[in-house]
């Protein structure tokens, strides 16, 4: 109704689940890493825990798409049954032939000896099986045991299923139950999926308000986000709810902008006073306790291990990510040249924070007025790898020097998460477009690099008014810009092996006798820690994030330095 008069193609805030609005904030990212290393182990079980509306369901859904080609899944939706039922509820989705539930003298073996011998061929064949049961916290406690006596069936090697209970914040209270501290024992992973940040809100709606087609400014400004966060709590679908109704009521009115009167009609539309408080003094605690924290000299930065897993993001977030100047192999693989790499990044970090004290604060509404030439800022960013390359022409410079530039649509999580100065392009006055450098984030503010010296914007201002785009560097490994044909290099490949051997948990990992072999398994095993998307690729993002996990010599985002210079 209101999205042709926003500048729309589509609504945006449908509460039905639609893969292309999909968002990862670092909650889901770490919940779907929780996944995906559930399933690499032998057996038992992963618990998925989270509030109504959290995104269970959205997490669910990213793990079905990343699930490997040599597992077999089985997903039970409606758990309210009884034990014969949910065994004879498995057996159907598993493909197995089994007496129904209620037939006269059916005992629960004649289920599970069928699901045995089918557990069994499936294992012959080397392939994995996993159940996963949503809404579990409707599970009877009869079948919860019944549950982990299946756990059971396993081979002299490993367990031959692996179960995902997938539930409301009460099912953590049920497997903490006496009778049930047997099941507990076999969880191998745990996770709860908590309500988004403030910060994360913003970049939800905003998110969401792109996918949709707004190609303009957004009709939410920063304080009717911070508005949004507060009477939602940060939970997704009530997120959904308050802004579709808000869109319609400010269309309603025939404003182009959604305004706090039109927010809180929408939330008294929406939802009922006292759940409206609830969530109030819910993020009104959070906030509590992050300034407690704050006050008492404790730096509680939230890294946000972040990026947007929808199709259209960036590198090996699924999207159109490229590496500026360079020709992209089919596997992500630049092509090039790569010359020793410098150590002049770590040496260039330490001007960066003596500044930090000097930053402005940038009003709610004063112009930010930073490059209008990329080239210029392009020299000044290269420069923090090594005074000697800024003087250079920007990404030819530095890939002599074996330092990559990395062009991508991004968000500030993949901002976090690669943890390194970077050029952002902002709105400017007039229509036009400005360009800042990125030198520090922190929970509440980030630090930016400008012409005239150093501000520090609100992340609400920053993610209102930031469209994406992204230009940053790192420092390539001895054979990366030298690999192609969509294989790496001999030497890329031997400095994966020893980097990949330096991490705790992941050297232990071995998958078939050859080396390669090794490396593939250990480099997919990496890739589910750090929350990406686990297919063995090296591509700039796996490769930036080994880079930071083995300690080498790059430039860093400031983080304290940010909060302290306020």
């Amino acid at each position: 109704m209101y999205a042709s008069f926003f500048g729309l193609q589509h609504e945006p805030f449908s509460i039905a689940p639609d893969p292309r609005f999909l968002y990862m904030s670092e909650r889901h990212r770490e919940a779907l890493a929780h996944l995906m290393y559930g399933i690499r182990g032998n057996g038992g079980f992963v618990l998925l825990t989270g509030e109504i509306g959290a995104g269970k369901t959205t997490v669910c859904r990213a793990f079905l798409d990343q699930v490997p080609a040599d597992c077999e899944v089985a997903y039970i939706f409606n758990p309210k049954l009884t034990v014969h039922e949910l065994l004879k509820a498995v057996c159907d989705e598993f493909g197995i032939e089994a007496p129904a539930a209620g037939t006269p003298g059916v005992t629960v073996q004649d289920h599970v000896e069928p699901l045995n011998r089918h557990l069994l061929a499936t294992h012959a064949a080397g392939r994995k099986s996993i159940l996963i049961i949503d809404e579990a916290q409707n599970l009877e406690p009869e079948v919860l045991e019944q549950l982990r006596l299946l756990t059971n069936l396993e081979t002299a090697e490993r367990k031959l299923l692996q179960i995902i209970l997938i539930g409301q914040p009460e099912l953590r209270d049920m497997v903490a139950r006496p009778d049930l501290e047997q099941l507990a024992q076999r969880i191998v992973a745990r996770c709860h999926l908590g309500a988004l940040s403030a910060t994360e809100t913003a970049q939800y709606v905003l998110h969401r308000m792109r996918v949709a087609g707004l190609g303009a400014a957004s009709p939410f400004t920063a304080r009717q986000l911070m508005q949004i966060h507060k009477l939602t709590g940060g939970v997704p679908r009530r997120i959904n709810l308050l802004c579709d109704r808000a869109l319609l009521g400010a269309y309603s009115r025939g404003q182009a902008q959604v305004d706090a009167t039109v927010v809180r009609s929408a939330a008294n539309e929406v939802f009922d006073a006292r759940s409206a408080r609830r969530a109030r003094r819910s993020d009104e605690r959070r906030e509590v306790g992050r300034q407690l924290l704050w006050g008492g000299g404790i730096a509680s930065i939230a890294v946000l291990v972040g990026f947007l897993a929808s199709a259209w993001h960036a590198g090996e977030l699924g999207g159109s990510g490229r590496a500026e100047s360079e020709r992209s192999a089919p596997n992500g693989i630049d092509a090039g040249r790569n010359d020793a790499a410098t150590s002049a990044g770590a040496a260039a970090m330490a001007p960066a924070g003596a500044e930090a004290a000097d930053a402005k604060s940038l009003g709610a509404v004063e112009p930010l007025v930073g490059w209008s030439d990329e080239s210029v800022a392009l020299r000044r960013l290269v420069r923090l790898w090594g005074p000697d390359l800024g003087a250079g022409e920007g990404c030819d410079t530095a890939r002599r020097a074996g330092i990559v530039c990395y062009r991508a649509q991004a968000s500030l999580s993949l901002a976090r998460q690669l943890d390194r100065p970077a050029l952002i392009r902002l709105p400017a006055e007039n229509g036009s477009f400005t360009l800042a450098m990125l030198l520090g984030l922190d929970e509440q503010q980030a630090l930016l690099q400008v012409p005239d010296g150093r501000l520090r914007v609100p992340l609400t201002r920053l993610a209102s008014q930031w469209r994406g785009d992204y230009l940053t560097l790192w420092r390539a490994p001895d054979g990366y810009l030298s690999s192609g044909a969509g294989l790496p290099s001999a030497p890329l490949q031997a400095w994966l092996d020893t980097s990949l051997q330096r991490l705790p948990g992941i050297a232990e990992i071995a998958s078939g006798n050859s080396p390669d072999a090794r490396v593939q398994a250990r480099l997919q095993a990496f890739q589910v820690t750090q929350g990406l998307q686990p297919d063995g690729k090296v591509g700039p993002i796996t490769l930036m994030r080994l880079n930071q996990a083995t300690g080498v010599a790059e430039p860093r985002l400031e983080h304290a330095a940010v909060a302290g210079a306020n």
